[in-house]
């Protein structure tokens, strides 16, 4: 084993039992670390200097997209901060080294309208013509899942979190918790939606009560 091998095991455990991270983000420290460590086949700190990186830099560039270009690096500065932490390295070679690159800008891919169309025609067949009480239920259940993702486009896992107090049927709005525990309230603008709603509320009511999420 190598010294930057023991350095690189080292700070790994530093990151698990001192500062506690999770199970999957020391593993992509792992794999990132080690990576790197292979790649610029140098075995000790004192070696690593700017052209090092620049060329682990540009081979980075070759190989993958900008965010986990950045996201490697990341892992990377974090460690050498770790040497510096520890009196491990006198420098910090990337002091020295100015990173900074664009992500290209990605669209978000969009649902043609005939699509949506065909979809509710098909679910809200499915509910007039199933053929037993059981099918009748989940494709209402459909419905209301997929009228309101459309409505007001929320996310699948703000959905899925939607507790039954968060909706307010007569009112027509529904209180949201996103990501970092953000909450905001949104207005359901479509009596289409609110009607299928209360339908699937009278429907669910007893499952709904049971467990305390709305869907």
């Amino acid at each position: 084993m190598n010294d930057l091998q023991t350095l690189i095991d080292n700070y790994l455990y530093y990151c698990k039992s001192q500062k506690r991270l999770d199970p999957k983000t020391l593993k992509a420290y792992r794999i990132d670390l080690y990576q790197f460590m292979e790649s610029i086949s140098v075995s000790h700190v004192s070696n690593i200097d700017v052209p090092v990186l620049e060329n682990y830099i540009s081979s980075l560039h070759t190989k993958y997209k900008a965010k986990t270009v950045k996201r490697k690096l990341a892992s990377v500065k974090a460690l050498f901060h770790y040497f510096e932490y520890r009196n491990i390295s006198d420098k910090n070679p990337f002091n020295k080294i100015h990173l900074k690159f664009r992500e290209p800008v990605t669209l978000p891919r969009v649902i043609p309208l005939h699509t949506i169309e065909t979809l509710l025609s098909v679910i809200y067949k499915q509910c007039d013509e199933a053929p037993t009480k059981y099918q009748q239920k989940n494709a209402l259940r459909d419905a209301a899942v997929i009228e309101l993702l459309f409505a007001t486009g929320i996310r699948i896992s703000e959905l899925c979190s939607l507790k039954k107090d968060d909706i307010n049927l007569q009112d027509q709005c529904i209180l949201i918790y996103g990501k970092g525990a953000k909450e905001r309230r949104l207005q359901i603008g479509n009596n289409d939606v609110i009607h299928v709603l209360e339908e699937y509320k009278k429907v669910f009511l007893p499952q709904i009560q049971n467990c305390n999420y709305f869907l």
